[in-house]
């Protein structure tokens, strides 16, 4: 028993600590956020090229389609890709292309709609991209990869192309930020969501996001992604992402760039989609999937041995009471980090529904939990199904398409 008390109260001391750092780290984040906020634009905007792949139709397709077509910059063009011609996407998009639905006194950006095809060699997603890069304009100086379900701000083109005004940096990311929709699947969504977003910052740790990256069109060559490192994969931004370290390059955080993303699911949806988050990082980041295991292994296990040392008969009282003390302070400076993330909610989204915003903070004790099951699941399979299609991770540089849902 006395050995049990004296590993809770280290363990104890040394998560207090970590948890102290995460929260500080927090703070960071708030800060560069409402920095970045009030700062001026810089100018520099060349011809881009915004590619984005397709697949179905989800509530809000119209509203991020039209978004992507209303951004404030002076000359780029919007490349949607699908599939296949039978893909819902396809029917929704092809009236637009033949101008209907658009009123003649709106400028709309140069649009182009692709059939991308079947590959059967990478993922979906990727192959998209890859054909949406081949029919895009040669001339464009910057490729800018964006997810049709999230919604942009108007400044949201311009925002992420600046930071490549500095030549140092080779890639410029935004990231997803999910907001709480009714249901509490959604809101435990966002809360498991956020809790990676804000690992970003002005840093060397930075990690590209395929829903909102830009590269300049001489590095995407220069480093040799479509031949190399996008030729069989599934992930288009970890494998970017790999592609610009064994370069020497730098990702660089556009806090502008932090796009809304909303979505209702029942609870088996979004443990399997957490779940595929972590065994995509296992296979194309395995030193993350490590680290992870491991931090998340340390705080479920601290509390837990904590609750049983509580159980005990015949602990003192004080230590008991130091026990208590730790955990307490440790769930507060979690709850206190997913305040932070309510704060940032509310300074990027203020026009939305921010009572919702408390989720943030109200279910911050669960996040390490399904964290752990993820990563923990994530160790004993290599199969994912995104969007109908089921894959088999062999390796970061092989995939096998296991099967395809009719449609």
């Amino acid at each position: 028993m006395l050995w049990a008390v004296k590993i809770s109260l280290l363990a104890g001391a040394l998560l207090v600590l970590q948890s102290a750092w995460a929260f500080i780290d927090g703070t960071r984040f708030l800060n560069l956020v409402r920095r970045t906020k009030h700062s001026p634009r810089g100018n520099y905007a060349p011809r881009a090229a915004v590619v984005i792949p397709c697949k179905g139709v989800q509530p809000g397709f119209d509203a991020s389609v039209d978004a992507f077509l209303k951004q404030d910059y002076p000359d780029y063009q919007v490349v949607f890709t699908v599939a296949t011609p039978t893909d819902e996407a396809y029917q929704t998009l092809r009236p637009r292309m033949e101008g209907q639905g658009a009123p003649e006194s709106i400028r709309r950006p140069p649009m182009q709609l692709v059939v991308a095809g079947i590959a059967d060699g990478r993922g979906e997603k990727v192959n998209n991209l890859l054909r949406g890069i081949e029919a895009a304009d040669p001339t464009g100086q910057v490729l800018v990869f964006a997810d049709i379900d999230a919604t942009p701000s108007p400044d949201w083109l311009r925002s992420l192309v600046e930071p490549l005004a500095n030549p140092r940096i080779t890639v410029s990311t935004g990231f997803r930020w999910y907001l709480p929709g009714e249901g509490f699947v959604s809101r435990l969504r966002a809360a498991w969501d956020t809790s990676i977003a804000t690992m970003m910052g002005n840093h060397d740790r930075n990690f590209a996001w395929g829903g909102s990256m830009a590269i300049r069109a001489a590095d995407f060559r220069k480093l040799g992604i479509a031949e190399h490192y996008w030729a069989n994969t599934v992930s288009d931004d970890y494998a970017l992402t790999r592609a610009v370290r064994e370069a020497g390059g730098k990702i660089a955080f556009a806090p502008r760039c932090l796009v809304a993303s909303r979505e209702e699911s029942d609870l088996r949806e979004f443990l399997r989609w957490s779940t595929r988050q972590i065994i995509i990082t296992r296979v194309y980041a395995v030193h993350l999937w490590i680290l992870g295991l491991a931090a998340y292994l340390f705080y479920c296990g601290t509390l837990t041995l904590g609750l049983v040392v509580l159980a005990l008969p015949g602990v003192p009282a004080y230590q008991r009471a130091c026990v208590i003390v730790a955990l307490s302070v440790i769930l507060l400076l979690g709850a206190g980090k997913g305040y932070i993330r309510t704060l940032v909610a509310r300074e990027l989204f203020a026009s939305e529904i921010s009572r919702r915003f408390s989720c943030y903070w109200q279910l911050s004790p669960l996040v390490p939990w399904i964290m752990l099951g993820n990563f923990v699941a994530a160790g004993f399979t290599r199969r994912i199904e995104w969007r109908g299609t089921e894959y088999e991770l062999i390796s970061r540089d092989e995939v096998r398409v296991l099967g395809r849902s009719p449609g």
